[in-house]
């Protein structure tokens, strides 16, 4: 971007209406993220840790109504996919549904929340809704010196319990295959769907070396030829490594206090919603790196992947 004057402001503006509705498309598990700040006599009911994530059992069944009656909840549409792109959303702002996602919710109250959610966060969610498993949660409950669900104090301590149940029941030929649903696939330039971290230990790399990894990610074997694979591997607080045809780059994340650090459960999917918010605009793969280092460390300031109003990102 240009360095100084009114001349930035007015370039965003023109690149923020020249981009269409659509072209980012997301598909993943949906979650909704139900919030809470609890007391400890609720975690040891049923058996939750503090500072932990784990899937939900059997034990945890009336967990989630409990939680939603005892308590002031807030519900923010979740899952590491729909995560990103909400985060991409957020950072291009104008238009609204820039962003498609799919996914599978159950015909409920908590997925009659979760599709105005994200609605609410101007995602262009077409979920494919059934019968057979209800709408997956992920509980968030928080305990801690603090007042509120989205922003605490950072001795505050957070326990997650995912119930997948519905995510997991997605159908391709009952939505994907549906003529209206790939229309939308085909609308979009931008893909996005998240993979396992073990993936360099599933082909054998034989390597710890995080840039050993991405060279030998970049090089595998590719249907496309034509374009060139870019691998992205993100560390926390260590450095992004970038591994592209011609070199591997590692790029320093935002520094950051440890005492204005809230929550790092989010900043992975940030990261790649900030990414993919300029990848859409084909921009530069630094400027793409630098708004996920940005969207990161707005993410961590605060609890779950929540943001402000409005991106302050140049």
């Amino acid at each position: 971007m240009a360095a100084d004057g009114p001349q930035p402001a007015k370039k965003i503006k023109l690149e923020h209406n020249s981009l269409r509705q659509n072209v980012l498309f997301g598909m993943g598990n949906p979650l909704l993220d139900i919030c809470a700040v609890v007391d400890k006599d609720f975690l040891d009911k049923y058996g939750l840790k503090t500072n932990d994530q784990i899937l939900a059992e059997e034990k945890h069944e009336e967990l989630f109504d409990e939680l939603v009656k005892r308590f002031r909840v807030e519900y923010h549409a979740g899952g590491s996919t729909q995560n990103s792109v909400k985060v991409a959303q957020w950072m291009i702002q104008q238009p609204h549904k820039v962003v498609t996602f799919f996914g599978c919710i159950g015909k409920d109250k908590f997925g009659e929340i979760l599709k105005k959610k994200a609605e609410e966060a101007h995602v262009d969610a077409h979920y494919y809704e059934q019968n057979e498993q209800p709408t997956g949660t992920c509980a968030a409950c928080i305990t801690g010196d603090n007042r509120s669900a989205t922003t605490f104090k950072k001795a505050s301590l957070r326990s997650l319990v995912a119930k997948l149940a519905a995510a997991n029941c997605y159908k391709k030929d009952r939505h994907l295959d549906q003529k209206e649903n790939w229309q939308l696939v085909e609308k979009a330039k931008v893909y996005y769907i998240a993979e396992a971290a073990t993936f360099a230990r599933e082909q054998g790399f034989e390597t710890e070396d995080i840039k050993e990894i991405a060279k030998k990610t970049r090089g595998l074997p590719k249907v496309n030829e034509k374009r060139q694979r870019i691998v992205v591997f993100t560390q926390g607080k260590e450095d992004t490594i970038v591994a592209t045809v011609d070199n591997v780059i590692a790029y320093p994340v935002l520094d950051i206090k440890q005492d204005e650090i809230v929550d790092t459960n989010g900043a992975g999917d940030a990261f790649v919603g900030g990414f993919l918010s300029q990848l859409v605009y084909d921009h530069p793969l630094e400027k793409c790196i630098q708004a996920g280092h940005y969207a990161a460390n707005v993410i961590i300031r605060r609890s779950g992947c929540t943001f402000p109003e409005a991106p302050d990102f140049h």
